[in-house]
C-alpha cells in the first residue's frame, strides 16, 4: 500500500513556482488522478522484472529477485543474496521450491491472493486518500503537481492498516500531463496508541515512501511499482504484523502475454 527515508524529493520545492491553489482545487487534482488509477487497474498487463529487496521477508539480507506476474500471483526466483550468487545447494532448493509451485498451481495461487503485493499496498493507500486525508499547498515542479496531506479528523480508521496510514502527513507528486501518481510520502508526527497503547504503539518517526513509473515512452504506458521504502517502528501486543520495514527497487521491466500459466512464468523465472 514500507528503511527509513534518507531525503524528500519535494525537499527544496520552495524555489518552484508556486501554484496558488485552494483546497478545493486540491481535491479535485487528488479525484482526477485517482479516476485515472482506477481506470489502468482494470487493464493491468504482465510483467517480469528485477527486484532489490531487504526486509523483514528477507531477514534482513538484500535479495536480487527475478519476478514473473501471473493471474494466479508472482513467481519469485531468487539470483542473489547481499550481491553474492547463490551456492549450487541454494540454487537446488530454489529450484525444488519452484517444482512444488508447479506441482501446486492452486495452492501457490490461495497463498499468494493471502498476501498483499506492492501494487495491492499501493491501491489501499488511494483507495483511502480521499477519504482519510485533507489536500493543500498545490504547486508546480519540472512537469509535477505537488500536494501536501494531513489527516482528516472526520474519518474513522477501519483498520489496523488504517489507522496507521490515517496518523501520517505528507505529500504526493502527481504526474501533470498523464495526471497519473509519481511519488507519495508519509511520516507520522508524533507516537501513536491504539487501545491507549494497550494493544499498540506506533512511534514519531515511523514512514512510508512509495514511487510509480511508466514502463515505456508509449501514448499510454503502464505505470508499475518502483520504489517502496517503509519503516513501520511499534510495539504491539495482538497485532505482530504491525511492524514492516521494507525497502524495495523494481526495474528492467518486460511486456509478458497475460495469459501465462504458472508452469510457463517458472520456466521463464528460471531462464
Amino acid at each position: 500500500m514500507l528503511p527509513l527515508m534518507l531525503a524528500s524529493p519535494l525537499s527544496g520545492v520552495g524555489a518552484s513556482a508556486a501554484a496558488p491553489q485552494d483546497a478545493g482545487s486540491a481535491q479535485q487534482i487528488v479525484a482526477t488522478m485517482l479516476a485515472n488509477e482506477d481506470l489502468a487497474a482494470q487493464h493491468r498487463d504482465h510483467y517480469v522484472y528485477l527486484s532489490k529487496e531487504r526486509s523483514d521477508r528477507t531477514g534482513g539480507h538484500l535479495w536480487t529477485e527475478k519476478l514473473v506476474e501471473t493471474n494466479a500471483g508472482k513467481v519469485r526466483m531468487l539470483l542473489q543474496e547481499d550481491g553474492q550468487p547463490l551456492s549450487p545447494e541454494r540454487i537446488a532448493q530454489e529450484r525444488g521450491r519452484l517444482a512444488g509451485i508447479v506441482a501446486d498451481p492452486a495452492g501457490f495461487q490461495k497463498r499468494s491472493q493471502a498476501l498483499k503485493d506492492d501494487e495491492a499496498h499501493a491501491r489501499t493507500m488511494l483507495t483511502l486518500l480521499p477519504k482519510a486525508f485533507l489536500f493543500g499547498n498545490v504547486r508546480e515542479q519540472d512537469g509535477e503537481l505537488l500536494i501536501d496531506f494531513r489527516p482528516n479528523p472526520e474519518y474513522d480508521p477501519q483498520s489496523l492498516e488504517e489507522r496507521v496510514l490515517h496518523g501520517m502527513s505528507g505529500s504526493m507528486m502527481i504526474d501533470a500531463k498523464a495526471m497519473r501518481l509519481h511519488h507519495i510520502e508519509g511520516r507520522m508526527p508524533t507516537d501513536m496508541s491504539i487501545g491507549f497503547g494497550l494493544l499498540a504503539t506506533i512511534h514519531a518517526g515511523s514512514s512510508f515512501a512509495t514511487s510509480r513509473d511508466p514502463t515505456s515512452n508509449s501514448a499510454t504506458p503502464e505505470w508499475k511499482t518502483t520504489l517502496i521504502d517503509s519503516a513501520i517502528d511499534g510495539k504491539a501486543i495482538l497485532f505482530k504484523a504491525i511492524a514492516r520495514n521494507e525497502h524495495a527497487e523494481h526495474s528492467n521491466f518486460i511486456r509478458i502475454p497475460d495469459n501465462l500459466s504458472v508452469a510457463q512464468a517458472v520456466a521463464l523465472a528460471e531462464q
